[in-house]
């Protein structure tokens, strides 16, 4: 269990982090980080850290599919975990 907690903070951080590199990427016009690694980072349970780094870094909220993909993974995510707990 305390392996899990670890995991899901662990990438949520890191999901956090990529969302403030990649806007300070964009804004400098740097090398981007891949839409694909940002999406499968908040599918891999860091969904709430993007979420939290979207809206910090005002970074891809005009985005449809992040609006909508990463919300839904942090709704099925904690329906998955609440499920587990009560099991």
């Amino acid at each position: 269990m305390k392996y899990a907690v670890a995991y899901i903070i662990i990438v949520n951080i890191l999901a956090f982090c990529l969302y403030g590199i990649d806007k300070s990427a964009a804004i400098k016009q740097k090398q981007r980080i891949p839409n694909r690694v940002l999406l499968l980072t908040a599918a891999f349970g860091g969904s709430l850290g993007a979420l939290a780094g979207m809206y910090t870094f005002r970074h891809k909220t005009k985005k449809w599919y992040y609006t909508i993909t990463v919300p839904a993974l942090l709704i099925i995510q904690i329906t998955a975990a609440v499920l587990l707990l009560s099991a």
